[in-house]
């Protein structure tokens, strides 16, 4: 299922997903938002300025009981006064979702029940990979160092796509 088709049939899956324009539409203006990677043993985190123009890499939440996830995530959220949700969305070269997919899904349907977030999803088709070959090759990071960050650079490296799409 491509991104568009999948934001158009969000009941399906339990979740109502909005598409980067709607969430846009539908949070305070002046107010950050959050971008998720979320990967199998980690969450990586960003955050946006509240003029939604630049992301930052934030924390590196190691993954422990869902609800405990959640927990921070939302912790995070109410610290920064953010209104939005990014989630990742890593979709298989063809824009099919598989497994990880999947789990992306049910990470935003299951938060939901905790508490009403706006969500969307970004397409992280080789974020990972762009981040690793920038800290490598820009950064010249160790791989130790790079394990540090990369999840949570991944994060802001979503984030900063759906902000720079929103401006088109």
């Amino acid at each position: 299922m491509h991104l568009a088709s999948a934001a158009r049939q969000s009941y399906r899956h339990g979740v109502t997903v909005l598409t980067l324009q709607e969430l846009a539409e539908q949070t305070p203006r002046d107010t950050p938002w959050l971008g998720l990677d979320l990967g199998e043993k980690t969450i990586g985190v960003a955050a946006s300025d509240a003029l939604r123009m630049i992301a930052s890499p934030m924390e590196l939440i190691r993954k422990t009981k869902f609800t405990d996830d959640a927990n921070r995530v939302l912790k995070l959220m109410d610290s920064r006064g953010a209104t939005g949700l990014v989630i990742g969305l890593p979709l298989n070269m063809d824009g099919t979702e598989g497994p990880r997919a999947q789990s992306c899904r049910a990470f935003a349907r299951n938060l939901q029940r905790i508490r009403e977030v706006p969500v969307t999803f970004q397409d992280e088709r080789l974020s990972t990979t762009a981040v690793e070959r920038f800290l490598i090759d820009e950064l010249d990071l160790t791989r130790k160092r790079r394990a540090e960050v990369v999840d949570r650079t991944a994060a802001a490296w979503i984030l900063q796509g759906a902000l720079d799409r929103l401006r088109g």
